[in-house]
C-alpha cells in the first residue's frame, strides 16, 4: 500500500469511528465524566441525561464491537479500550436495577432490551443472579489488591441465592454463590436489538474477532469481596471461641467455585477465633494465578474453635466425609486423592492430626484399659474410639502449616490463656460422653486427666497448653508416609522466646518437612506477603 492509500484508510478510520462514537467521547472524556460518579456510574442530573448517557455509551460499545474485525492492527488496541470503556459505565449505570433469570433469552435493562447470552455460567447462579461491576467493588485491605487482568470485555461479579432444595447446596456459602465473569455487548444484527454476552473466562477462551485472537478480561478477587460484603462471619469467629452458637450452626466445609473432579481441593483451616474470611488475601492470590486457577479449587472449613484438639480433628474430619459424600460418593474422582491442607494457626494442628495415624499413642495416654473392658455406652465408647483413634484422612498428599503451634504456646500458660480459659465454651458433645466414660470408670483414666474429664474441663485453649498431657502425646504424630509438609513461621523483633510472639519457632517448625520457611512479621502469616508468595510457590511446585 503506498503512502496515498495509507493516508485515505487512516482518513476513512478516522470518519468511520469518531463520527459514529461523538456522543461516546463525549459521555466519557471532560465535562461528561463529573456526571459518572456516585453509586452505579450516575450522578443524578435529570432523567432525560441519564437516559442519553446510556444510549451514548451502548451505542459506543455495540459500534466498537461491531467495528474490530475491520480495523487495521495498529488500531486494535484503542477501539478495544473504548469498547471496555463505553461497555463499564453503562453496566455500572443499570447494575443492580434487577435479576437476570438464569438461562434468560433476552434481559431488559432502564427501558432497553438486550438478547442475552450465557456462556459457561455456573449452573448454580439460577434461578437468577445479581451483577456488579468488578472495578466497582470495594476490595477490603485484608483481600490485599490483587491485578484484574486486561483483555476484551468488563469483568463483573456475579451473585445468586445459594439453593435450598438439594444435597449440594449446603455446599455453598451462606452468603450465597459467587463468581467471576466478563461481560461485553455487541450490537444486533440488521437493526435487531444489541446482545449482551456475559461468560466465564476461563471456560470461553479467548475471543475471535476476524484474524484477530483477545483474551477476556477478568477479575478473581471483586466477585469474591462482594460475595462476602456483609457475611457476620468475622465476629462470629470471635463470638464461637467464646461459645456462640451461629458459627457452629454454620460449620462445614463450603466451596468457593463449582466442584471440578479432576483439580486439586485446597483446603484452607483458619486458626482460634477465626473465620475462612481470613483466607481471603492468600484465595484472591490463587485465582488471580491462571496455572493455579486450573489446578486447584479453593475450599473453606467453617468450625467452631473453642472445643478440644481432638474434638475439632474429628469434627472437620465429619465435614469432609459429608462433602465428598456429595461430590463423589463413588471415591473414585481424581481430586479424591490429591488434596492439599492449608493450616494457620490452631488450623495447622488440626490440618497435621488429620494427616496422622495416631496407633494406640493417644488412647494410651489417657487410659490405662482398653475400649472393650470400660462400663460404657456403646455409642460414647464409639465416640472416644474416633477422637482417640484414627488414622490418615484420605486423599491429602500434602499439607502446609503456618504459624501452628505443633508444640503448643506459652500464651496458653499465661495469665490471657488462663482468662480465656475460663471464657471458652466447653458445650462439645465429645466432651459430655468424656465426662460419662470418666464417671463410670475413673479408674481406668490417666491421674493427670482424671479430674479435668470428669469436670468437662476442656477447651481449645487447655490442649494447646504444653504440658497438657494428651497434647504431648500428639506431638509426636507427624504427617504419616505419602503425605508432603511444609512449615512456614515468623520470626518477630524483640519475641521471647524467639518466634512470631504468640508460637515460638521451636513450636512451628517440625522435623521432617520437605522445606522450612521463616520470615519476618507476626502471627498473621496468613496476611503476610512473603508468607503467602512461598504458599504460592510451593502450590506450583506440588
Amino acid at each position: 500500500m503506498d503512502s496515498c492509500s495509507r493516508l485515505l484508510w487512516r482518513l476513512c478510520v478516522i470518519v468511520v469511528i469518531t463520527v459514529p462514537l461523538a456522543g461516546c467521547l463525549r459521555a466519557t472524556s471532560g465535562g461528561g465524566s463529573a456526571a459518572l460518579e456516585g453509586h452505579a456510574g450516575l450522578r443524578r442530573q435529570g432523567e432525560r441525561t441519564d437516559v442519553q448517557l446510556r444510549k451514548d455509551w451502548l451505542r459506543c460499545a455495540a459500534l466498537a464491537s461491531r467495528l474490530l474485525p475491520t480495523v487495521r492492527q495498529e488500531y486494535r488496541d484503542a477501539l478495544v479500550s473504548q469498547a471496555n470503556r463505553c461497555t463499564r459505565r453503562y453496566l455500572s449505570s443499570v447494575d443492580g436495577e434487577a435479576p437476570i433469570a438464569y438461562g434468560a433469552p433476552h434481559v431488559r435493562f432502564a427501558g432497553q432490551d438486550f438478547e442475552l447470552e450465557m456462556r459457561g455460567l455456573s449452573p448454580y447462579l439460577a434461578p437468577s443472579f445479581r451483577f456488579h461491576v468488578a472495578s466497582d467493588v470495594a476490595i477490603p485491605p485484608y483481600q490485599g489488591n490483587p491485578r484484574p487482568q486486561e483483555g476484551f470485555g468488563v469483568p463483573v461479579a456475579l451473585w445468586a441465592q445459594r439453593c435450598t432444595d438439594a444435597p449440594h447446596c449446603d455446599l455453598f456459602p451462606p452468603e450465597g454463590v459467587f463468581r467471576p465473569a466478563t461481560a461485553w455487548i455487541e450490537a444486533g444484527h440488521e437493526g435487531a436489538r444489541p446482545r449482551l454476552i456475559i461468560a466465564d473466562a476461563d471456560r470461553h477462551g479467548p475471543l475471535n474477532r476476524g484474524d484477530a485472537s483477545y483474551p477476556l478480561a477478568s477479575d478473581h478477587a471483586a466477585f469474591y469481596a462482594w460475595g462476602t460484603r456483609s457475611s457476620p462471619l468475622r465476629r462470629l469467629g470471635v463470638y464461637g471461641l467464646l461459645g456462640g452458637r451461629e458459627v457452629g450452626r454454620r460449620a462445614g466445609l463450603y466451596l468457593l467455585e463449582d466442584y471440578d473432579p479432576g483439580k486439586r481441593p485446597l483446603i484452607m483451616i483458619h486458626g482460634l477465633g477465626s473465620n475462612p474470611l481470613t483466607w481471603a488475601k492468600l484465595s484472591s492470590a490463587v485465582w488471580n494465578d491462571a496455572e493455579l486457577r486450573d489446578r486447584y479449587q479453593v475450599w473453606h472449613m467453617v468450625y467452631s474453635t473453642d472445643a478440644p484438639l481432638l474434638v475439632l480433628r474429628r469434627r472437620l474430619q465429619q465435614h469432609l466425609d459429608h462433602a465428598w459424600g456429595v461430590l463423589d460418593p463413588g471415591g473414585d474422582d481424581p481430586a479424591r486423592r490429591h488434596a492439599v491442607l492449608v493450616g494457620h494457626s490452631l488450623g495447622g494442628v488440626v490440618a497435621r492430626l488429620l494427616c496422622a495415624d495416631s496407633g494406640d499413642a493417644l488412647w494410651d495416654a489417657a487410659f490405662s484399659r482398653p475400649p472393650a473392658s470400660l462400663d460404657a455406652d456403646p455409642a460414647d465408647i464409639e465416640v472416644l474410639l474416633e477422637l482417640f483413634r484414627f488414622m490418615p484422612y484420605d486423599g491429602v498428599s500434602h499439607a502446609i502449616f503456618m504459624a501452628a503451634p505443633h508444640r503448643g504456646s506459652p500464651l496458653a500458660d499465661a495469665t490471657l490463656g488462663r482468662v480465656f480459659h475460663r471464657l471458652v465454651g466447653r458445650r462439645a458433645e465429645e466432651v459430655h460422653a468424656l465426662r460419662r466414660v470418666t464417671r463410670a470408670n475413673p479408674a481406668a483414666v490417666r491421674e493427670g486427666l482424671r479430674t479435668s474429664y470428669l469436670n468437662g474441663d476442656l477447651n481449645s485453649i487447655v490442649t494447646l497448653r504444653h504440658s497438657q498431657p494428651i497434647r504431648l502425646a500428639a506431638e509426636s504424630l507427624l504427617p504419616a508416609p505419602g503425605v508432603s509438609y511444609h512449615t512456614i513461621a515468623a520470626r518477630k523483633r524483640g519475641a521471647v522466646p524467639e518466634g512470631d510472639g504468640i508460637v515460638p519457632l521451636s513450636s512451628a517448625v517440625l522435623p521432617g518437612a520437605a522445606s522450612t520457611h521463616i520470615v519476618h512479621g507476626g502471627h498473621d502469616l496468613h496476611l503476610n506477603d512473603e508468607a503467602i508468595a512461598e504458599v504460592i510457590r510451593l502450590l506450583h511446585a506440588l
